[in-house]
C-alpha cells in the first residue's frame, strides 16, 4: 500500500487536511508520479482512520463547509515505522506488457513482425527518455524530484536493454525453432482408444 504510507508520512510532518495532503504529496513528487485524486485520496484516509492509523478532527470554517484534519496516531506512525524498515518487494514479478507483445511475435515466427514489435517500443522509449530531460530541467533544485525522475531515467535504460537483448536472442533461426505450428483440433478419431 505504498499510497497509504505515504500519506502517512506526510501526516508524521504535521496534520493536514485532505486537499493539503494532495498538494503536499504532488509537490513531494512532481509530475513524474503522476496526480493524486482526491477521491482516491479520501478513500485512503477513511481507509487509515478505520484502521486506527489517523484521528481526524472537523474545524469549523467561517465562510466555506467545515473541514477535517487528520493526524498520525501512535499505531500509525509505529505502521510508517515499520513501512519504512522493510524492503521494497516488487509484488507483480516481472510481468510486462512488452515482453507479452515480443513473445506472441517471437511464437509467431516473422522476423518482420518481431522487428516492428521491438522498432516501435525503441522509439517509444526513447521519446520517454527526451521527456524525461526536460522534467529533469523543470525539477531543477527538486531532490525528491530529481531522484524520481533518475528512478524513471534508469528504468527505461534497462528497459532499451531488454530490446537490444532480444534483437541479439532471437535471431530468424531462434524465432523458427519458437513457431508454435497449428495443430487442428483433435478430431474424435484421434482421442479414442488405440485399438
Amino acid at each position: 500500500m505504498p499510497l497509504h504510507h505515504a500519506v502517512l508520512a506526510l501526516l508524521a510532518a504535521e496534520p493536514a487536511h485532505g486537499y493539503a495532503l494532495k498538494g503536499s504529496f504532488e509537490q513531494a513528487v512532481g509530475e513524474q508520479w503522476g496526480g493524486l485524486n482526491i477521491g482516491h485520496l479520501y478513500q485512503i484516509l477513511d481507509r487509515l482512520a478505520r484502521d486506527g492509523l489517523i484521528e481526524s478532527q472537523r474545524q469549523p470554517q467561517a465562510v466555506k463547509p467545515d473541514r477535517l484534519v487528520h493526524r498520525l496516531t501512535p499505531a500509525g506512525r509505529e505502521e510508517l515505522d515499520r513501512w519504512l524498515n522493510e524492503p521494497s518487494v516488487r509484488t507483480r514479478g516481472y510481468r510486462d506488457d512488452f515482453f507479452l507483445k515480443v513473445m506472441a511475435a517471437a511464437q509467431a515466427g516473422d522476423p518482420a513482425m518481431l522487428a516492428a514489435v521491438l522498432r516501435h517500443q525503441r522509439v517509444h522509449l526513447l521519446t520517454e527518455l527526451r521527456s524525461l530531460a526536460d522534467a529533469r530541467a523543470a525539477a531543477s533544485g527538486a531532490p525528491l524530484v530529481e531522484l524520481l525522475v533518475t528512478a524513471a531515467e534508469l528504468h527505461i535504460r534497462a528497459d532499451l536493454g531488454v530490446v537490444d537483448a532480444a534483437e541479439h536472442a532471437l535471431t530468424p533461426d531462434a524465432l523458427a525453432a519458437l513457431r508454435i505450428p497449428f495443430s487442428p483440433a483433435a478430431t474424435p478419431s484421434t482421442r479414442s482408444n488405440p485399438a
